[in-house]
């Protein structure tokens, strides 16, 4: 595997995608690339633990549209955007995992213009909802990133978040897409290599 080049400009690459798309597998295949990483959400779950509440789908659903609600629709990059900054200061790629809202990514592209670059992992529901069921909860992940869910959870998270967060903009305007319908988790990871490898200014 090549390393993305990190003699040019540093970029923050988004992923975006619905829950069970595979962005969690194409976020790894970055960090193996050499790039560093935070998740969107994080901020999610640091402000749920923070209050000692359990980490569910429906906590997180509520702290999420709060956030928002003070924040304003652009909050996860608002938030975010500081410790991407710095991230950035330590010369490599960045790995924004989970961009969500349209108004998030305007705020990014505003901010962040050429530099931003959105790849899109895409999935039907019915993959999706089969991914999600069979996950098995790893131990010590604090980011829970890997929670299973059923197939209602799950479109009901799919519901919300096309109707409250805006989600479809990014994954329609995103610069990169890919399938991830049939592929191994190293079909998917090497799909990212390529699209990432075949251009110079990464």
């Amino acid at each position: 595997m090549r390393l993305l080049n990190m003699q040019t400009q540093t970029k923050v690459i988004a992923l975006v995608g619905m829950t069970g798309s595979g962005k969690s597998v194409a976020a790894d295949a970055l960090i193996d690339a050499g790039c560093s990483y935070i998740r969107f959400g994080q901020i999610t779950i640091d402000t749920i633990q923070e209050r000692g509440l359990p980490v569910t789908p429906e906590t997180e659903k509520s702290v999420r549209e709060e956030l928002r609600h003070t924040h304003g629709m652009g909050a996860f990059a608002t938030l975010n955007i500081p410790k991407f900054d710095k991230a950035l200061e330590e010369g490599k790629h960045l790995v924004a995992d989970g961009l969500y809202s349209w108004t998030e990514y305007k705020i990014l592209k505003d901010y962040y213009g050429e530099r931003l670059n959105v790849l899109a992992i895409y999935a039907s529901p019915a993959t999706r909802y089969a991914r999600l069921e069979k996950r098995v909860t790893v131990a010590g992940d604090t980011a829970v990133k890997n929670r299973p869910l059923t197939a209602a959870q799950a479109h009901a998270r799919d519901i919300a978040e096309i109707e409250n967060i805006e989600k479809g903009g990014p994954i329609v305007m995103a610069d990169y897409t890919i399938v991830n319908e049939k592929l191994t988790i190293e079909e998917l990871k090497s799909k990212v290599h390529a699209i990432f490898n075949k251009h110079t200014d990464f």
